[in-house]
């Protein structure tokens, strides 16, 4: 019989050629779902989770503080109640303390009230004053409030505190600073509850409220003349609370009392 032409047969071969085709998708792996992963793919890393935004102040760890804790040493000395803050001496009541430098800043902590625990105890101190070769978290405490949190023959202990409202009574108050006049006017705040964060003035006869810079000697000093007669002063605490009061013109030296106290 004469052999037969390969081309009269070409589904013979049509065959044979899908055959190895599923042969070699085989051998290659290529017969997984199309649905699941290919053999010997590797699966990518879970992405990392985002790291806490630089800067992020921690929340207050003790409840009712209006800070975060902080660490440092404490030491005592002859404190009256005066000092960088220029508030007035105050002999009946000495659970004051002295800010260290760094954290002093620039006066923003005058009249603040910290609560401060020792090795035997601990105290609330109003912060009246600045201790500048003191490191970050230090303070120096007069010596009836170091008495309460350590033997005062330590001399140094460790310790750590964090800023609490303030247990006072009656109406925050102002003092205008001596000098004071309708052409350079010194305002502070006194008998406040809450750290106080800024201070605003409006004059008589002006429709915008100016704010005023304060000094390291806790001073809200604003250096240009203003209008003749009473002065809208308007106070923002830590937490964003506010009061707004009236005061007389200003006058050297004097002591006025607000209507109100923060909660």
């Amino acid at each position: 019989m004469t052999p037969q032409n390969s081309q009269a047969h070409p589904t013979r071969w049509v065959r044979l050629t899908a055959l190895l085709l599923l042969v070699s998708l085989a051998a290659c792996g290529g017969g997984g779902s199309a649905d699941g992963p290919t053999a010997g793919a590797v699966a990518p890393s879970p992405a990392p989770a985002p790291a806490p935004a630089p800067g992020a102040s921690p929340a207050p760890s003790v409840p009712g503080a209006l800070s975060p804790t902080y660490t440092g040493e404490g030491t005592f000395y002859g404190a009256t109640g005066e000092g960088n803050c220029t508030f007035d001496a105050s002999p009946g009541n000495l659970l004051v303390a002295a800010m260290n430098g760094p954290d002093y800043a620039g006066s923003a902590v005058c009249g603040q009230f910290v609560a401060v625990t020792g090795p035997k105890g601990a105290v609330t101190v109003r912060i009246t004053d600045q201790c500048p070769e003191c490191k970050t978290g230090d303070l120096d405490l007069s010596e009836s409030a170091f008495a309460r949190i350590a033997d005062p023959v330590a001399g140094r202990v460790p310790i750590r505190w964090h800023v609490v409202p303030g247990d006072v009574t009656g109406p925050v108050s102002y003092r205008y600073k001596e000098g004071s006049s309708r052409w350079w006017v010194a305002i502070q705040v006194r008998n406040h509850r809450l750290p106080i964060t800024g201070l605003e003035i409006k004059p008589s006869g002006s429709a915008d409220w100016i704010a005023v810079a304060r000094t390291d000697y806790n001073y809200f000093v604003h250096p240009s003349a203003i209008a003749t007669g009473p002065l809208q002063v308007r106070i923002t605490a830590l937490g964003g609370a506010t009061l707004i009061d009236t005061l007389p013109e200003p006058s050297d030296g004097v002591v006025v009392a607000g209507a109100g106290q923060f909660p």
